[in-house]
């Protein structure tokens, strides 16, 4: 087999790109993908619980019965579970499908074209696998794309100025949308914990700090030795979350169980971060 094509990191390690990895044919997974934790997340991942559901137009309706009704749903998914799936969200169907096929191309880009966003010494931002601090460390079965893309003047020079194109006019669009769609439900969410006047939440979040990272996770032939993305807690404000495709692969925790996402079709999935809880 041949050589895996290593991926620099800004703090000076290398790591296999997974994608041109799984081009190969694996007689075993590779160690470091291997996740050793005692209690795999497949182990107690319980199917029939559903992420709660938010209707946006509801939420925003004139009717007052209506949108009453959907604020109550939207405090008890933030309350109860820090997740729900957003549908009728207003984001431009075109423009989500564009992200989707733009994101996907470029991922298929030649492997010298990626690695043109790699990351640069002692930065997180750009292509590749993040938070490797040692050789020892276990891997995530992805590829990630992260950049700061809100305020602009925060936008790294090589990474979204330099994107291909349309995808840099498609990242742009989406960008705008996201960060209007994001006040929308901040300002929701200070309707239903009654602080609206005061601005109380949306005051933190004018300056529209925003980032985003795009994941890629290969086909593995060995799908339960390995994490996509290992455990974690968002640390921002909110996480909106659009999936390429309706493979279900997402997990969240609630009352120390974990609880597989079936993302609806045109949703988007909306994760209430640390800052916010």
């Amino acid at each position: 087999m041949e050589t895996p094509t290593l991926i620099k990191l800004g703090n000076g390690l290398s790591v296999p790109c997974v994608q041109e990895l799984a081009k190969h044919t694996l007689a075993e997974i590779p160690s470091r993908y291997i996740c050793t934790d005692e209690n795999p997340l497949t182990v107690s991942v319980i199917d029939h619980e559903t992420v709660p559901v938010i209707d946006l137009q509801n939420l925003l309706s004139l009717d007052p019965v209506i949108g009453k009704l959907e604020l109550d749903k939207l405090h008890s998914a933030c309350k109860e579970w820090g997740f729900f799936q957003l549908v009728n969200h207003g984001v431009d169907t075109l423009l989500v499908d564009s992200v989707k096929s733009e994101i996907e191309g470029f991922f298929n880009l030649p492997m010298d074209e990626k690695a043109k966003y790699g990351h640069k010494d002692g930065d997180e931002e750009g292509f590749g696998q993040h938070f490797v601090v040692s050789e020892d460390q276990k891997l995530d079965w992805a590829d990630m794309f992260y950049m700061v893309t809100l305020p602009h003047h925060l936008r790294k020079p090589h990474l979204f100025p330099e994107l291909p194109l349309p995808l840099r006019e498609t990242m742009e669009s989406y960008s705008s949308e996201l960060n209007k769609l994001s006040m929308v439900l901040l300002e929701m969410m200070e309707k239903a914990l009654q602080v609206a006047e005061a601005k109380g939440i949306t005051k933190f979040f004018e300056d529209g700090f925003q980032q985003m990272r795009m994941n890629y996770y290969p086909p593995c032939p060995r799908p339960e030795l390995v994490t996509g993305l290992t455990s974690h807690s968002d640390f921002g404000g909110l996480t909106i979350l659009l999936q390429l495709n309706e493979v279900e692969g997402l997990q969240i925790k609630k009352d120390e169980r974990w609880i597989s996402v079936k993302p609806l079709p045109d949703a988007f999935i909306v994760n209430v971060g640390d800052v916010l809880e």
